[in-house]
C-alpha cells in the first residue's frame, strides 16, 4: 500500500512539474495536458472563477500576454497526499520577472480516471496586504 502511494505521489509530482514547464515555455497544450474538461479554476486576477477546459485556458492569455517565456514560473515547495484514486497537492510558488516576481499559492485537486491523474481543480491565491 506504501508503495502504491509512493507511485501515485510521484506521478503526481511529475504532471505538475509537466505543467509548470508547459507553463514558462507558453505551451498551452502542455498547460491544459492533464486537466479534466470539466476543471474548476479559481485565480488571482479575474475572472474568479473558470469553469470548463476552454475558460480555464483563456485565463493564460492574460498570464502569456504579461511575462516573458523566460519569466520564473517556479515551485519552492510541493507536498502530495495521494490515495488510490483521489489526491490534491499544495506548493509554494514563484511566477514573474525578478523585479516583479510574485509568490503565490498553489492548491491542486486531483482524480484517477481510467489509470490517470486529472487536475479537477486548480487555486491560486496570495496572502492578503493589510
Amino acid at each position: 500500500m506504501m508503495q502504491q502511494g509512493q507511485e501515485a505521489e510521484s506521478q503526481i509530482r511529475t504532471l505538475i512539474e509537466a505543467w509548470a514547464d508547459a507553463v514558462r515555455r507558453h505551451d498551452y497544450a502542455g498547460v491544459l495536458a492533464r486537466h479534466d474538461h470539466d476543471v474548476v479554476m479559481f485565480d488571482v486576477p479575474p475572472p474568479f472563477q473558470s469553469r470548463g477546459l476552454d475558460a480555464y485556458r483563456k485565463t493564460w492569455d492574460l498570464f502569456f500576454g504579461c511575462n516573458k517565456t523566460s519569466d520564473a514560473f517556479d515551485i519552492e515547495d510541493l507536498a502530495i497526499t495521494a490515495g488510490d484514486d483521489v489526491a490534491f497537492a499544495v506548493a509554494v510558488m514563484r511566477c514573474g520577472p525578478p523585479q516583479d516576481e510574485l509568490q503565490f499559492r498553489l492548491t491542486i485537486g486531483l482524480r484517477k480516471i481510467d489509470g490517470e491523474w486529472r487536475i479537477m481543480h486548480e487555486h491560486h491565491s496570495v496572502p492578503a496586504e493589510e
